[in-house]
């Protein structure tokens, strides 16, 4: 039985939960959990688990879908809006704000020197989600190979992510048990009316999401707004497996095919949106403020943001309102866990490529391509390296790994040490560093 919730109530509880979703997915499943199971008992053990379960078959970030689902499930379409809305916008609104102050003064050599601690930390983030998803999701030879070709086909062949993704979910489907169906789940039988309604709810869901991307293609003038709308909408479909999946298989398009942002300035997102409440996926907000400022200042830049933010979070709020009346049955379907566990399996692997790429343009002022035949690897130049980095690399690592500090603590504590490490070096190695970012 669903407890009775007043919407003001939900609103209190959802804004306290967005305000207080610092850590990366894996705390704010657990905040969500400690405040609708075990404080307010909104939502029993179960239905929790089977929630969390479905958000992670999902493409986009599991953390806010679960949200979003509690919020549907306790009010209906008005209370998924209410939750999934204060799970986002405190952390978006700070990003404006980051944003901003980043554009303004990022060039400043102060400013600089502290964003290479901020990227130095960054690199061990990384690094951290990557063995927690590791963890959580090689339990067997079959997945630690599933992981392994799926970095040397992102790393060495330029395998596109979306491909591998699918080439693993498929594999999953039709390797997983079919014996492995939860008895105890008993889903009521489908009728004509529920697949009216599910496709009324896609029909809307996809006129809300690319109504204002035509209007935009057609009225505004402005590609770099296009430009983003279609490369965040067809992230929003693929990028399975949550944030560092998105980073994954946004960092480098958006760096060398796209040249919206510089390999330094998406590991200085990547570190400002580790310090925000909120899903971690708002550093595609960023990477929309900083492409669209270098086309047209300030309002073009929140234009920018926005329709980053529109075309990121939209296909969250359908995902969820098209398949959550589904939950029940979808959990009693095997294929489908084993689908999840080849992507996830998958993902890790191109997580690994994430922290191999970030790790080397931190590390080293020039990092070049390197070709033969259908093999591509990035090859660094070993005169070109950052001792400074190496050792903001080795601090963050003690911390984070070590000693598990707080992230906001180590970002603090590497910044300042980036500080008092180059206050003594040369005038020209800031503008070094820059060029070196530049040309990568």
């Amino acid at each position: 039985m669903i407890p009775s919730v007043g919407l003001a109530d939900l609103f209190r509880q959802f804004l306290r939960i967005g305000l207080l979703s610092f850590g990366g997915p894996a705390a704010q499943i657990a905040l969500m959990h400690r405040v609708l199971v075990d404080e307010r008992g909104w939502l029993n053990e179960r239905q929790f688990l089977n929630a969390l379960s479905f958000c992670m078959l999902l493409p986009g970030p599991e953390a806010m879908q679960l949200a979003t689902y509690a919020g549907w499930r306790l009010r209906g379409i008005a209370g998924g809006f209410v939750a999934g809305l204060l799970f986002v916008i405190p952390g978006a609104l700070v990003i404006f704000v980051l944003a901003t102050l980043y554009v303004l003064f990022a060039d400043l050599p102060l400013v600089d020197t502290l964003f290479l601690g901020v990227q130095a930390a960054a690199v061990v983030i990384v690094v951290e989600a990557l063995a927690r998803i590791s963890r959580r999701a090689l339990h067997g030879t079959a997945q630690r190979i599933i992981a392994g070709l799926a970095f040397v086909a992102i790393f060495a062949l330029g395998v596109p992510f979306p491909v591998i993704i699918l080439l693993a979910g498929l594999y999953g489907a039709f390797t997983a048990r079919t014996d492995a169906i939860d008895g105890t789940v008993v889903p009521a039988p489908v009728t004509r009316g529920d697949l009216l309604r599910t496709a009324v709810t896609v029909i809307i869901g996809l006129i809300v999401w690319f109504l204002p991307l035509v209007i935009l293609d057609a009225t505004a003038g402005a590609p770099i707004l296009t430009a983003l709308g279609t490369f965040f909408s067809r992230l929003a479909v693929v990028t399975f497996g949550g944030a560092y999946a998105v980073l994954a298989y946004m960092a480098q398009d958006v760096v060398i095919e796209h040249g919206w942002l510089t390999a330094g300035e998406m590991m200085d997102g990547l570190g400002l949106a580790e310090t925000t409440p909120g899903p971690l996926i708002l550093v595609t907000q960023f990477v929309g403020f900083l492409a669209s400022w270098r086309e047209g200042g300030f309002g073009l830049a929140v234009a920018g943001a926005l329709i980053t933010l529109w075309v990121t979070f939209v296909p969250c709020f359908l995902w969820i309102f098209t398949g959550a009346p589904w939950i029940d049955r979808i959990a009693a379907q095997p294929r489908l866990a084993g689908a999840l566990g080849a992507i996830t399996a998958a993902v890790v692997g191109v997580i690994l490529n994430l922290s191999v790429w970030f790790a080397l343009h931190v590390l080293f002022d020039t990092v070049a391509e390197w070709s033969i035949g259908p093999i591509t690897l990035w090859r660094p130049d070993p005169a070109s390296i950052r001792p400074v980095s190496v050792l903001l690399i080795l601090l963050a690592g003690y911390l984070l790994l070590k000693r598990h500090t707080s992230i906001a603590r180590v970002l603090l504590l590497t910044a300042t040490t980036a500080w008092l490490l180059t206050r003594n070096c040369s005038p020209g190695w800031q503008n070094e560093r820059q060029i070196g970012l530049n040309e990568n």
